[in-house]
C-alpha cells in the first residue's frame, strides 16, 4: 500500500514539474544579466549571462515609460516593451511589462502571448477588452467595460484584444509572466505570412472567396 502511495505521490510531484517547465524556468542563481557576447558568459534560457559579480544597476533599469507612444498608424495603437530585449536583468526572472497607448477608438487586435499570462490596468481612458476560450470551451467569448483604474487579466495564450471606445487617447500598462512573452497577431500572421499561404485553403478554412484572401493578404504582407 505504501508502496501505492509513494508512486502515486511521485507521478503527481513529475507531472507538476513538467507543468512548471512549460514556463520560464526558475533561476538558480540570484541574477543572470544578459550579455549579446558569448565570451565568458553562461548561456542560460535564451541568453549568455554576464559575471553577476559585475552586473550594475543600468542592467535593471529603463527610463521612457512616462512617455506617449506613437498611434499614428492603421489601427491606432502604439506599444511600448520593457522586456529582456531593454533590460537585460530581467534574464531568466520570468516577468516583463509594456505600455499601450491608444488613439481615440483605436485597437491592439486579437493577438495572443505564447509564453505569458497577462495582466492590464487602465491608467487614462476606457476600453473595451476581452479574450476567447480554446474550442474546447466553445470560443466563449469573456469581455468588459474598463475605465481608469480597472484591472483585467488575459490567460497564457488565449486571443485577446483591447479597444479604445472613448473619444480621447486611453493609456494601459500590463505585466507579462515571462522575460520574452511574444505575440503572435491573428491576421497579421495568418493574411501576412511570407511566402503566402494557398489562398484557396485560408479561402476554405474562413469561408472567403479566394479572390478576398489574395486583397487581404496583399494589404497584410505590404503592411497596409
Amino acid at each position: 500500500m505504501k508502496a501505492v502511495q509513494f508512486l502515486s505521490g511521485f507521478a503527481l510531484l513529475a507531472l507538476a514539474s513538467l507543468l512548471a517547465s512549460a514556463y520560464d524556468p526558475s533561476p538558480l542563481q540570484d541574477i543572470c544579466v544578459a550579455i549579446n557576447d558569448p565570451k565568458d558568459g553562461v548561456f542560460v534560457n535564451g541568453k549568455f549571462c554576464k559575471d553577476p559579480k559585475l552586473a550594475k544597476a543600468e542592467d535593471f533599469f529603463l527610463p521612457g515609460l512616462d512617455k506617449p507612444g506613437n498611434t499614428a498608424n492603421r489601427l491606432g495603437f502604439s506599444v511600448t516593451n520593457a522586456n529582456v530585449e531593454q533590460i537585460p536583468g530581467l534574464n531568466t526572472l520570468g516577468i516583463s511589462a509594456v505600455r499601450i497607448d491608444y488613439a481615440p477608438y483605436g485597437q491592439n487586435p486579437p493577438h495572443t502571448h505564447p509564453r505569458a499570462t497577462e495582466i492590464l490596468v487602465v491608467l487614462e481612458g476606457t476600453l473595451y477588452v476581452g479574450f476567447v476560450t480554446s474550442n474546447q470551451l466553445n470560443n466563449t467569448l469573456i469581455a468588459k467595460v474598463l475605465n481608469k483604474g480597472d484591472v483585467f487579466v488575459f490567460p497564457i495564450g488565449m486571443i485577446h484584444f483591447q479597444f479604445n471606445i472613448g473619444k480621447t487617447n486611453a493609456v494601459a500598462f500590463a505585466s507579462l509572466s515571462s522575460q520574452f512573452p511574444g505575440v503572435i497577431t491573428i491576421a497579421d500572421t495568418v493574411f501576412g505570412a511570407d511566402p503566402p499561404i494557398n489562398p484557396d485553403f485560408l479561402g476554405k478554412a474562413f469561408q472567403l472567396d479566394p479572390n478576398v484572401v489574395k486583397d487581404l493578404q496583399k494589404k497584410f504582407i505590404n503592411g497596409n
